[in-house]
């Protein structure tokens, strides 16, 4: 299997209410997901899907051909209502995404998205659009770089990776991971590297891909693409994607956000989402022993109350 899909019962078993349902699956990758939620619906049933990497866009692509219920796109969730009108669709019953980056990009050296061997610095998700990771580290002041290590990977020391970046840029040109790797070695203690590494590189592949805000787009587009007792289910797998999926629930599941001891509600907000998941689901320990990489899996569901 090239990606072991991560939570797939629990979020299948949660997302599918409907047999007959229509459901989008907005990060296809190898199938996993996607694979499950056409077992669990009937002929009459359909699945639409997206995913920006090429690769994994060929692979359903290939693997689905026969299945007439099941349509792919080669772009990101976030257009999710093009797609919605493209295929005729005015609400789903169920929207599913898992946020992270499948094994087969983190251990194919060609996809650039490892720090383990040495690669272009690429890490751009859609390989024929925007800038690269190589890109933004030569032609960034030192502050903007500081900025994304420390907003995107939470990364302490982020300033004085950015300087040594400054740095090495003067003498060479920074086109490989190889060269960020030693540039970390050199100035974090052997039992930090590894997660330090961890840190820049996933802050510089959020940035790259604008995965922040492509969520965020994707969550306001998905509820609103929602049938009455549809469900939204999101996999995260780090806390600045976990925090913006339940902040996002949360607030969609209130009536009212007006200051405490209004006495009247002025704010006209109303609820759409109630919470499925009070506390996020994670992985069992048997997940856990299978698959290492699962380990920071939280999959938050939701359902529509209204449409």
């Amino acid at each position: 299997m090239i990606h072991e899909p991560v939570l797939l019962k629990e979020s299948v078993d949660l997302l599918t209410t409907k047999l007959n349902g229509i459901y989008f699956d907005g990060t296809a990758g190898f199938g996993g997901h996607s694979s499950e939620i056409l077992k669990r619906i009937s002929y009459k049933g359909r699945l639409i899907a997206t995913d920006k990497d090429y690769n994994a866009f060929i692979y359903c692509k290939n693997q689905f051909a026969n299945d007439s219920r099941f349509s792919i796109y080669n772009t990101s969730f976030k257009n999710i209502d093009t797609i919605s009108k493209l295929e005729f669709i005015e609400k789903f019953d169920g929207i599913f995404a898992d946020l992270g980056v499948s094994s087969f990009q983190l251990d194919n050296v060609e996809s650039g998205f490892t720090f383990r061997e040495d690669s272009s610095l690429d890490l751009r998700m859609n390989k024929e659009s925007g800038f690269t990771a190589s890109d933004f580290l030569n032609n960034s002041s030192q502050e903007e770089i500081a900025n994304v290590l420390f907003q995107f990977g939470e990364e302490k020391n982020s300033k004085n990776i950015a300087k040594k970046i400054i740095e090495l840029r003067k003498k060479e040109k920074i086109e490989s991971s190889a060269q960020i790797v030693e540039l970390v070695k050199g100035i974090t203690p052997e039992r930090y590297v590894i997660k330090t590494l961890t840190r820049v590189f996933q802050a510089l592949r959020i940035f790259v891909n604008d995965e922040l805000n492509e969520l965020k787009e994707f969550l306001q587009k998905a509820v609103n693409l929602l049938n009455t007792e549809g469900r939204i289910a999101i996999i995260s797998f780090h806390s600045l994607e976990d925090r913006i999926v339940k902040d996002f629930f949360k607030y969609e599941s209130l009536n009212c956000v007006c200051p405490p001891g209004t006495p009247i509600c002025i704010c006209g907000k109303k609820q759409t989402l109630k919470l499925i998941t009070k506390k996020p689901i994670t992985p069992s320990e048997e997940e856990l022993k299978r698959n290492k990489r699962s380990r920071s899996a939280k999959l938050r569901v939701a359902e529509k109350i209204s449409s």
